[in-house]
């Protein structure tokens, strides 16, 4: 019975494969209206030309948010094996600029190929990478069968699962028992990620902890957060970091109505193809605004309420600069975002009630006293205002923060020893590494 419900569960995946693909070039054409990036590199996403390398350490983090949790693991990596070429694979245009912005110098950047046979194959046999290192948990099933018929060994990196995700995974059970009984390791971010991904079929998954709570807010960012606060004077700043569609104009709508004007709010989309559209819901709301990028050796205007992020790369600059930090993609059962980063700066933090993908992180910051959740925007506003009024509950939030973040740090060593037999394993015999493409 298990072996034909693995039968029917492939022929439902590649049915689900074979249906899409006239989809794929004309989802890219869509995309790249509003983001340029999507009309680029279209050969690597069906791994063809020429191998930007070989016999390397292979990191694959999704988009943006992965690709920076995967720094730490990837210093970690790189000061135990400084000889090993490092090839970094993503799927969206927003994380190949990150990986661009933080990798750039060393490591090899490509997009991974579409989930399909032929060119998953031609990915394993052109590039042939020592290991694979798959940031949180990202299931194909065909790459997964390739890497395993190409004898690389595959790690699952600060890996989650949610319950929602768990029940998705659960319509395919046959195949997702199979992908995961082929992960050689799987460094679970905590007890409840590693207890449903063993029961959606993961060999002894490890504990590892989380990756994001080694990520250092780099001194430059600090400094250039606190260069902006000193510009834009004595304000109260209400930062919302990260925001999703359908949480900007509800918000919007509060602040117009209950903040004062004295209050800067500083509002940074987590997508950069939505700026626009955003910069529209604030002319909405009738408020005075001013976008980032047009304030490089200009000063804020005094009548300004708004300033509208439309920059990439200077998140921890935003949570230097701001005396409260709301972080989105939680108002809307979305997820949530990393509030870990707001923390390790010391800024108070504040979060909606979805933040499922962020769950024990967020349970450990509101415990901590680090975090505090809302309900809606509303709510939200009025416990921010609360904050911005209270400057010793801003200091004991911002110390709660940062002795959080700094206590579950580790995770990197952590997960850089499950991976070291495995390199040993492969053995320093593979290629080295070819011109750089």
């Amino acid at each position: 019975m298990p072996t034909l419900r693995l039968l029917l569960d492939w022929s439902l995946y590649r049915l689900a494969l074979l249906l899409a693909a006239p989809l794929i070039p004309l989802r890219l054409l869509w995309h790249g209206r509003r983001e340029r990036g999507y009309w680029q590199h279209w050969n690597e996403r069906l791994a063809l030309g020429p191998a930007p390398v070989t016999g390397a350490l292979w990191i694959h983090a999704v988009s943006v948010g992965e690709m920076r949790a995967a720094e730490p693991l990837i210093a970690a990596l790189r000061d135990a094996h400084p000889d090993a070429p490092v090839l970094l694979t993503c799927m969206t245009p927003t994380g190949r600029a990150t990986a661009e912005s933080l990798y750039g110098d060393f490591a090899h950047i490509v997009y991974l190929p579409y989930d399909y046979a032929g060119s998953t194959r031609r990915f394993m046999r052109r590039l042939r990478p020592r290991v694979g290192i798959l940031m949180e948990t990202e299931l194909w099933p065909n790459l997964i069968h390739a890497a395993a018929r190409a004898g690389v060994p595959l790690v699952l990196a600060n890996a989650r699962l949610s319950e929602r995700s768990a029940h998705g995974y659960a319509r395919l059970p046959a195949l997702t028992r199979a992908c995961l009984q082929r992960i050689a390791v799987v460094a679970a971010q905590t007890d409840a990620d590693a207890a449903r991904l063993e029961k959606r079929g993961a060999a002894s998954p490890q504990v590892a902890g989380n990756l994001k709570f080694d990520i250092t807010p780099p001194e430059a960012q600090l400094e250039r957060g606190a260069a902006w606060k000193a510009k834009w004077g004595p304000r109260p700043v209400l930062l919302a970091a990260s925001t999703r569609e359908g949480e900007e104009a509800p918000l919007l709508r509060a602040f117009a109505d209950r903040a004062p004007s004295e209050v800067l709010l500083v509002l940074v989309p987590r997508h950069p193809q939505r700026f626009d559209a955003v910069a529209g819901l604030i002319e909405a709301v009738g408020l005075p605004y001013q976008r980032r990028s047009a304030l490089d050796g200009a000063a804020m205007s005094v009548k300004t309420r708004v300033l509208l992020g439309d920059s990439l790369g200077e998140l921890f600059a935003y949570y230097a600069a701001c005396d409260v930090a709301f972080v989105g993609g939680s108002l809307m059962p979305l997820g949530g975002q990393n509030l870990i980063e707001a923390a390790s700066v010391g800024r108070p933090v504040l979060v909606g009630p979805h933040t499922f993908n962020f769950e024990e992180a967020t349970r450990l910051a509101i415990k901590a006293g680090a975090a505090v959740r809302v309900s809606d925007a509303a709510d939200l506003l009025a416990n921010a205002l609360k904050l911005l009024n209270d400057a010793s509950m801003r200091a004991r939030m911002g110390e709660a923060g940062l002795a959080f973040a700094a206590r579950h740090r580790g995770a990197a060593a952590r997960v850089a020893g499950l991976i070291a037999p495995l390199l040993a394993d492969a053995g320093a015999g593979r290629s080295r590494p070819g011109p750089r493409g």
